[in-house]
């Protein structure tokens, strides 16, 4: 049996999730777990997935990084599906169809798996390094405050305890002993 899974990492990418659970359905897919969730988070669905699939079963992704953070996890989610005689299937692999039940396929997703990885590292390294650029030209100043801190420490410095302070401006405890201790 064909179990496919569809993730993006946003609400906002309902388009891409739509396209993914359509591949997967065209690839044969009889049953297709999909969430909305970043790759950092717990997913769920991923983990009620691995647990459905069954000896014989193929699991189907329409890319790698709809599966796994990194080439160590996706290897190792790939290693225990061999293990308990599942196969993985990647549709888009540079344009390639991978089925790890051929060992040319399992090769070709290491390699291709560690590139990925690779490239990522490489962009997010010029992400910082344009970051700091900015920062030197003063372009980049973060994000803006999303509450007055002034007038927090204001309001604690006025008698009020620091939970109601919290409370009323909707922000944690934690956020207004950091205000106060920035202030001092």
């Amino acid at each position: 049996m064909l179990i496919g899974y569809a993730r993006t990492s946003t609400t906002d990418q309902q388009a891409g999730l739509e396209a993914q659970i359509r591949d997967l359905r065209s690839a044969g897919a009889e049953k297709v777990y999909s969430e909305q969730v970043s790759s950092v988070a717990s997913r769920a669905k991923l983990d009620e997935c691995l647990a459905f699939l069954r000896e014989g079963d193929a699991l189907v992704v329409s890319k790698p990084d709809r599966l796994a953070r990194s080439t160590a996890e996706l290897l190792a989610i790939e290693a225990d599906l061999s293990k308990r005689g599942i196969g993985l299937v990647v549709l888009s692999m540079g344009g390639q169809v991978l089925d790890t039940r051929n060992p040319t396929s399992k090769l070709m997703l290491t390699i291709l798996a560690g590139v990925a990885t690779w490239e990522r590292e490489i962009m997010l390294e010029r992400q910082r390094e344009g970051i700091a650029k900015a920062k030197q030209e003063g372009k980049y100043k973060g994000r803006p405050a999303s509450i007055d801190a002034i007038a927090v420490r204001e309001a604690v410095a006025g008698g009020e305890a620091p939970a109601h302070v919290a409370k009323r401006f909707g922000i944690a405890r934690s956020s207004v002993y950091r205000m106060l201790g920035e202030a001092a």
